[in-house]
């Protein structure tokens, strides 16, 4: 009788054990099952759309390039021709994040220059995506370029006046006539022509200011965002280049396209319409060839 309570306790003492540990084991799922949790909750921003860059130098095509850089027309050997076409590749370390290429071509009335450059943004904080990384880089570039917020009208937007508004235009051009032609008067009557070598007026002057609806400003059809920078420099006994510059971030790749005119004979000053339709034509090209 006293062998059986004795092995009765120790059976008791073993199932008191047993049931401590799976309470325990419990416990420890439980904390598990929170970790678990405040992990899934920290869920690490969407990288961005691009994973490569396309070949810079093979994205403009021979055709865009015959109307950016007039001169390769001009380039009668065949060989040279080629490698007009080719460009020169930007130096890179790493083709997956950043290339670039760069023509130029000399003419009989200008040397143009051509760089085209593609930046695959990658952010490395969890909690900011790709396209918010690339869309801070593209801020900074568009605030150094020094881009007014609004821009002014475009050509497009002056060009049709009202009718109401056609009669009083026209006095008033013809006022300013009569006004500029009183002033042409008395400066030819005072001896100081302003065609004159010793005449206080640049001949380039007027033709150095960017035309109104045609100064820096955002675009609003090109990518997510896009500006486009206008710049003249050089003047009296240089010749004036014009450089335009168009920036635009699709995703999370940044595109920055400079286009430069120096024109061969002092005082001429390269069309800056012109121009900007030029590079905003490649600038719609390589946009559309990205989405593609």
């Amino acid at each position: 009788m006293q062998r059986k309570a004795y092995v009765t306790g120790i059976a008791a003492l073993l199932a008191a054990l047993l049931a401590g540990c799976t309470s325990g084991s419990s416990g420890g799922d439980d904390t598990s099952d929170k970790n678990a949790d405040t992990s899934a909750s920290s869920v690490a921003a969407q990288p961005g759309k691009y994973r490569t860059l396309p070949e810079a130098c093979g994205a403009v095509s021979h055709d865009t390039l015959d109307s950016l850089l007039p001169g390769i027309a001009q380039i009668t050997d065949e060989q040279q021709r080629e490698k007009a076409y080719a460009g020169d590749a930007a130096l890179t370390y790493d083709t997956d994040r950043k290339v670039g290429c760069r023509w130029k071509v000399e003419s009989t009335d200008a040397t143009d220059r051509l760089s085209v450059d593609f930046e695959r943004v990658v952010s490395y904080d969890n909690a900011v995506s790709d396209d918010s990384e690339a869309q801070t880089i593209y801020t900074q570039l568009e605030s150094a370029a020094d881009i007014p917020e609004s821009a002014p009208p475009s050509p497009a937007e002056t060009e049709s006046p009202s009718p109401s508004s056609s009669a009083s235009s026209s006095a008033s051009d013809s006022a300013s006539v009569t006004s500029s032609s009183s002033s042409s008067s008395s400066a030819s009557s005072s001896g100081s022509p302003s065609g004159s070598p010793g005449g206080s007026v640049d001949p380039s002057s007027s033709a150095s200011a960017t035309p109104a609806g045609l100064q820096p400003r955002a675009l609003s059809d090109l990518g997510d965002e896009a500006y486009l920078d206008d710049q003249l420099s050089g003047s009296g006994s240089t010749a004036e280049q014009r450089t335009v510059t168009v920036v635009f971030r699709t995703s999370n790749v940044v595109v920055t396209i400079v286009y430069e005119e120096q024109p061969m004979a002092t005082g001429t000053v390269p069309d800056s319409k012109e121009m900007q339709d030029r590079a905003q034509n490649l600038a719609g090209q390589l946009a559309e060839a990205l989405n593609g």
